[in-house]
């Protein structure tokens, strides 16, 4: 949720904000009524709940003769203050969901528009150039034996898949790569739950517009995560958490699920798009002023694990339509995937300013010891859509696969990967 604070001082920065999301701007100011409703509700009710309080006290005091005739009176008063707390209450959840109806608001910045709309901040690596015909992941997945979709949909449906032999090795291998630096990084490991409750899942903003990509149980009343994120943002939920000297900072190990609605007919060949994938996820809890440092500080993590396995990328700072409810700000890496000549989303990282912990009631104590939310940030550091990038961009024209480097002592030193 946003600050009620800078809805009611600053409501113009929150219409710019929805309007370059190209989202309602008139949502503001039904947030705007609705809490100014919510505020003359509350006050009436305390007002009669104080009147009530000295009536009481009066009451108490009354000669024993004169209590009987005061019961009315007393009865009546009870009925009023019930009945304005009830108004109270109502207008309390009236204001808190069209105010979670408002997405986060976007930092200094952030291009306006859609998905189309982003801004290329740099360019690195030189792409891969080949004297042979390049195979694309899935050929050469089939070649090595490393990927096997026939049987993933025969066992599970369309956009599944086995990684074998040399596929497995390869994605356990990164994902034990990134698991190092994320450590190096004073990260704490934490193999999350995939399964979370409505509350958590809506408390990080994932059950809003594309509530429809997720998997969901009825019979039990839970969510299947598309990321670790959601676990690890409920994590330290309905608690006061220290991050006066250090952030938080977690590495969520999990597999990861999505229903993909909508993308049919995209990516439906190989493991660009499919429903279910590992992740390596890293998450941070930390004071609001030092969000956007660490912001890039995960994106220096993230680019340096692309630079040493050899793949040319490009970061971009997401448009405000595509970011999504939580982000304020967002940056995505795209590798460059030689086949389709084109760069293709590997990471995003994203920071949610205090967003998420507004919902979720996740504060620290700040330098007077008041509590206050706390600010969050996740970014991807590795998952199982990095190993078409790797593939594709290593290839020889026999079909085998060159093991980069960094990744070599996670196979035991395996240098080429041959049909």
């Amino acid at each position: 949720m946003i600050d009620p604070v800078l809805l009611r001082e600053n409501p113009d920065r929150v219409r710019a904000s929805q309007a370059a999301r190209g989202s309602s701007v008139e949502l503001v100011d039904q947030a705007l009524a609705a809490d100014s409703a919510r505020r003359s509700a509350i006050g009436a009710f305390e007002e009669l709940r104080a009147e009530q309080n000295t009536f009481g006290k009066s009451v108490a005091k009354a000669p024993k003769e004169e209590k009987a005739a005061l019961v009315a009176q007393v009865q009546e008063l009870a009925g009023r203050v019930k009945a304005a707390q009830q108004v109270a209450n109502e207008a309390e959840a009236e204001f808190t969901r069209l105010a979670g109806s408002i997405e986060n608001v976007i930092l200094d910045g952030v291009p306006a528009g859609g998905e189309k709309d982003f801004t290329t901040l740099r360019e690195v690596g030189e792409k891969p150039t080949f004297d042979f015909e390049p195979r694309d992941h899935l050929e050469l997945g089939e070649l090595l034996g490393a990927i096997d979709m026939t049987r993933g949909t025969k066992v599970s449906g369309s956009r599944f898949y086995f990684l074998r032999g040399i596929g497995a090795r390869l994605e356990i291998a990164l994902m034990n790569m990134a698991l190092d630096r994320a450590l190096e990084g004073g990260f704490v490991p934490l193999i999350t739950p995939t399964l979370v409750k409505p509350e958590i899942m809506a408390g990080t903003g994932f059950l809003g517009e594309h509530s429809d990509e997720i998997y969901y149980l009825p019979a039990d009343d839970l969510y299947l995560t598309g990321t670790s994120e959601v676990a690890l943002a409920g994590y330290h939920s309905d608690e006061i958490i220290d991050v006066s000297e250090n952030a938080a900072r977690y590495a969520g190990w999990s597999t990861c699920y999505r229903r993909e609605a909508g993308s049919y007919g995209k990516d439906t060949r190989g493991i660009i798009r499919v429903h279910q994938f590992n992740k390596l996820e890293m998450f941070v809890y930390t004071r609001p002023e030092d969000a956007e440092a660490e912001h890039l500080r995960l994106v220096g993590m993230q680019e340096r694990m692309l630079q040493d396995l050899g793949l040319s990328y490009r970061v971009i700072d997401t448009a405000a339509g595509d970011l999504g409810s939580s982000a304020a700000r967002k940056y995505d890496i795209e590798a460059w995937v030689p086949t389709q000549g084109a760069f293709r989303e590997l990471t995003s990282t994203s920071n949610c300013t205090t967003y998420q912990a507004r919902r979720l009631s996740t504060r620290y104590r700040d330098g007077s010891g008041k509590t206050a939310p706390v600010a969050t940030l996740n970014g991807t550091l590795a998952t199982t859509r990095w190993l078409v990038a790797i593939l594709e961009t290593h290839q020889q024209a026999d079909g085998s696969v060159v093991i980069p480097e960094a990744l070599r002592p996670y196979l035991g030193g395996l240098e080429v990967v041959r049909p």
